[in-house]
């Protein structure tokens, strides 16, 4: 269980696109663009400011997730936020068929097929379309881990990851399958559940041809592969 978790991890580190640091890498370019903040808001805050200024304000209405809990100050962005529980992905790239939840990934993804603005790791050569993608892929090679679990003492290079983490201890899944009710801790889960349902299997051996369902599990089958290969003539 720890070894499949870890694999787990490693492959949302490696992920290009992840998930919560792009939303509030998406979060600041429309702020910046747009001049006005989109994102949640923390009723918290909002009163110890009006405390300390001394003013009576009038409440304000929150959008609330009756999924997750999170709130939001306008609807749109509760819609928007709804489509991480639901699946939803209503922006396509027309060059490949990938889908997004947000338009701006979409052009962010765009980018890998014109090969705009990219960030080369000087490490080991590998591109990313956002500078923050390269400075997260960076951490891989220096091995800095700043974010630690405060139950277990594990470090991980992304809080997002850390996020992840925490619902192993916690037990919390936020995503369920309309399907059969199955809940899962992460969406990238839920996501290879549904493929089942499907009958979908994406990742294809190209040594045997056999499908699967999970990446994971093609890179099993690779490595099973690669182990019974005879060393002198590299055949099965």
């Amino acid at each position: 269980m720890r070894k499949t978790e870890d694999l787990i991890l490693n492959l949302m580190v490696l992920k290009e696109e992840s998930q919560e640091q792009n939303e509030m890498e998406e979060k600041k370019q429309y702020e910046k663009h747009h001049g006005f903040m989109t994102g949640e808001k923390s009723t918290k805050t909002d009163n110890t400011f009006s405390q300390k200024r001394g003013h009576k304000t009038k409440s304000k209405s929150y959008f609330t997730c009756h999924q997750c809990g999170k709130s939001f100050n306008q609807k749109q962005n509760l819609d928007v936020h709804m489509r991480v529980h639901t699946g939803e992905k209503p922006f396509t790239c027309q060059e490949c068929g990938k889908s997004f939840t947000v338009e701006l990934t979409l052009k962010y993804h765009m980018r890998v097929h014109t090969g705009e603005n990219s960030f080369t790791c000087q490490e080991c050569g590998k591109s990313f379309t956002q500078k923050l993608s390269l400075k997260f892929h960076k951490r891989i090679h220096t091995g800095e881990k700043p974010y630690i679990c405060q139950q277990c003492g594990r470090s991980f290079t992304q809080k997002n990851i850390l996020n992840y983490h925490m619902r192993s201890h916690t037990g919390e899944k936020l995503f369920s399958c309309d399907q059969c009710g199955k809940s899962f801790t992460t969406e990238v889960n839920l996501r290879y559940h549904l493929n089942i349902h499907a009958g979908e299997k994406p990742f294809k051996c190209d040594e045997c041809g056999k499908r699967f369902t999970r990446k994971i599990s093609l890179n099993n089958r690779m490595r099973n592969h690669s182990e019974e290969k005879c060393f002198i003539c590299h055949q099965l």
